[in-house]
């Protein structure tokens, strides 16, 4: 089942938005992740497309019906929570089928439901135990039941992995993209985390202040970031932003950064910002023409991330693999040896990728010298 939101709004007081005319259609069978910050208005968003907050201005369809006054039982949709939602005092099977008792359902209907989600997500074995008596991931994984069971074609889930370790929600992030997979459900994930966002989903919103900032693929996403929000939001460690002036001469000014970048061809005079991702940056400690100092190390195992103030105080962090030769207060040569990214001087804007600048219908080439 598709889900289609029109100009969707939410507003408290008729006039402090939370949410501003959000559109978006979400395919049938697809994993459609809403990422952003805290208070950016993703679970509200969640709650509105589940019915458990009304909708200030705007349309929600369900294969194209109209639902958005219908309440969250006639929406033939599913909820998964992030604390679980389990009654402490049933057992797991009793916990799985609630629902379905609610709805009146036959017994035998039951229990072959419930069977059957408890089989698809390995807890058969634990169907007499109380929620108290499981792990996170088991609870985690009685919420997925109890969502199979209802046999809905959409499921909704609020941050289903963030109250458990590290190393659990790699292990349910899997499982959860195999179940959608197999069932063939349409499903909207809410998360804060970025990976969570990339490693699952076919595609991802990002909102940020009540509003759309981008809606792609995961690869899309990072390599053309819609402004800056997107480009620091998503990447680990953020990448770089350097604010760099164009001077009339076609040359940016490196009296502020000590950089050196130069353009070819005509591009307007003025203020811009300058994203590098840390993997695009090199160090070489063996140059004659060092232009910055390290502060930092942070060792992450198979790669470090190295902390550089350059000459003029701007630091800039720097992704690599070898740091045996590195230490703290090294003078160093900082080379650009990737892609580079030139935005608006607010941010809200992407001009190029890699050197390559647009203006309209223009096709204008913005270079930038590989050193900084």
């Amino acid at each position: 089942m598709s889900i289609e939101l029109i100009n969707i709004s939410k507003t408290y007081n008729g006039s402090d938005f939370i949410l501003s005319d959000i559109s978006v259609k979400i395919e049938t069978g697809e994993f459609f992740a809403i990422v952003g910050p805290s208070g950016c208005g993703k679970s509200t968003l969640l709650r509105m497309i589940a019915g458990l907050i009304p909708i200030s201005n705007g349309q929600l369809k369900i294969d194209d019906n109209d639902v958005t006054n219908l309440p969250p039982q006639e929406r033939a949709l599913t909820m998964v929570f992030q604390n679980y939602a389990l009654f402490p005092f049933l057992n797991v099977k009793d916990n799985v089928a609630f629902g379905l008792k609610a709805r009146k359902m036959a017994s035998s209907e039951i229990s072959t439901r419930v069977d059957h989600a408890l089989e698809l997500v390995n807890l058969t074995d634990f169907s007499d135990r109380k929620p108290g008596e499981l792990s996170g991931g088991q609870r985690q994984r009685v919420a997925l039941a109890r969502a199979i069971a209802s046999d809905a074609k959409i499921c909704l889930m609020d941050e289903p992995l963030s109250n458990l370790d590290a190393q659990l929600r790699n292990k349910m992030r899997s499982e959860i993209r195999e179940l959608q997979q197999k069932l063939g459900l349409t499903l909207i994930y809410v998360t804060h985390d970025q990976i969570e966002a990339m490693t699952m989903a076919d595609r991802i919103m990002v909102l940020n202040n009540a509003k759309t900032q981008q809606i792609d693929s995961a690869s899309n996403i990072y390599d053309t970031p819609s402004n800056t929000f997107v480009a620091s939001f998503f990447g680990t460690p953020q990448m770089n932003l350097l604010a760099l002036t164009l001077k009339g001469n076609n040359e940016f000014s490196d009296v502020e950064h000590s950089l050196n970048f130069s353009v070819t061809n005509s591009l307007k005079a003025g203020n811009y910002l300058v994203g590098v991702r840390p993997n695009s940056l090199s160090i070489d400690n063996n140059s004659n023409k060092t232009n910055a100092v390290i502060t930092n190390i942070e060792y992450l195992g198979t790669r470090s991330i190295v902390h550089a103030k350059l000459d003029n105080s701007m630091e800039v962090r720097i992704e690599t693999s070898n740091t045996e030769t590195l230490s703290v207060t090294d003078r160093v040569s900082v080379r650009l040896t990737g892609n580079h990214y030139i935005f608006s001087a607010d941010g809200q804007r992407l001009l190029n990728t890699n050197g390559g600048y647009t203006d309209g219908n223009s096709s204008k080439k913005l270079q930038l010298q590989h050193s900084i």
